[in-house]
């Protein structure tokens, strides 16, 4: 497999979109600028980032033909996680809530966002199931791996976030987002497994 003008659009269009959801998210959180420059940069750099990722994936896959599909499904991963961040964060900002039983139910939300996103990228780019693929039968089977993905995520989450006192003097915005990360961690093997194997095989 090689990197495609189909792979080059949709990267740069993932990439594009959690650029701006995590330069709004930091401006969120007090940090307009890192390292003394406007963090408008990551619309540029992520798209970037995701091209190499997607061809790093294809160039390991000549060896170990997991990567051809993982360097994609990393790119549709960050972008998931920039999707529930940005879903977390709003709810986050109207609210003012950063802990307790409603955090959780953000992060149930988000994530319920976050892998409708998933659905719809990881069938069409990722594991290229196609229109005619599935069924309702793709999409039962999508809905479990995501609905046990989902529960290691929030339960992960609100562990960090409801037991973890926030560490390194981090606020309390910034704390819930530590604990949608290492959620959005927990989760990513899990879903990948269950998506290749489960889900979009062929």
């Amino acid at each position: 497999m090689k990197f495609s003008r189909k792979d080059l659009l949709f990267s740069v269009i993932t990439g594009f979109t959690t650029g701006v959801i995590a330069w709004r998210i930091l401006i969120f959180l007090g940090k307009p600028e890192l390292w003394g420059v406007s963090t408008t940069w990551l619309l540029i750099i992520i798209p970037i980032l995701w091209i190499i990722g997607v061809n790093l994936g294809y160039f390991l896959g000549r060896w170990m033909p997991f990567f051809n599909q993982f360097g994609k499904f990393t790119a549709i991963g960050f972008t998931n996680f920039s999707v529930y961040a940005g879903v977390l964060n709003l709810l986050i900002a109207f609210t003012g809530i950063t802990a307790g039983i409603w955090y959780s139910v953000f992060a149930a939300i988000a994530f319920t966002m976050g892998s409708v996103h998933s659905y719809i990228w990881n069938k069409y780019w990722v594991f290229e199931s196609g229109v005619s693929g599935g069924g309702t039968s793709e999409l039962g089977k999508f809905v479990s791996v995501a609905v046990v993905a989902g529960l290691l995520n929030v339960s992960t989450a609100s562990f960090v976030v409801n037991i973890i006192n926030p560490l390194f003097g981090i606020s309390p915005e910034g704390w819930a987002n530590v604990g949608g990360i290492i959620g959005s961690a927990a989760a990513l093997i899990f879903s990948f497994i269950g998506f290749k194997f489960l889900v979009f095989k062929k």
